[in-house]
């Protein structure tokens, strides 16, 4: 798998209008990066509490959803990176009440577990699993890395 290249001019970039330049990457690369779908997810994305995680999680499906009946192979991968996301940032606030998880000087934090991000992770997940069971989604991921990630 080619390296997700952060050299690029990511403020001047349209991805829609370019999807030729993206790629796909290692997990969540990019994910804060890529216009125009940043600003397009990034206002959904939260997951303070179950409620509000879900409310998140399936706007940002719904978005993936759109994404996919335009034919919009990259929209659909930010969609998947952000749900990801809301899972991995979940995870470490349901470890880490504070969301970080090393002290200053390298040492990991003990665990201080707040339960309802772990909720919140779980809800994320499920929308994550779907994502990555998606036939469709896996042909088109398959088919952008071989067109433009060799």
């Amino acid at each position: 798998m080619k390296e997700f290249n952060y050299d690029q001019d990511f403020d001047a970039l349209d991805f829609r209008k370019h999807p030729e330049l993206y790629q796909v990457g290692r997990g969540e690369q990019g994910v804060l990066l890529v216009q125009p779908y940043k600003n397009e997810i990034l206002p959904y994305w939260r997951f303070k509490t179950p409620e509000i995680a879900k409310e998140s999680a399936e706007k940002i499906y719904e978005l993936y959803q759109n994404y996919k009946k335009e034919n919009d192979f990259v929209g659909m991968d930010m969609s998947r990176k952000f749900i990801q996301m809301g899972y991995t940032r979940a995870m470490r606030y349901a470890h880490h009440k504070s969301g970080k998880k090393y002290a200053e000087n390298g040492s990991v934090y003990l665990n201080d577990e707040a339960p309802e991000k772990r909720e919140s992770a779980l809800i994320f997940k499920e929308y994550w699993d779907t994502i990555r069971e998606d036939k469709e989604y896996l042909k088109m991921k398959k088919e952008h890395r071989e067109k433009y990630e060799k």
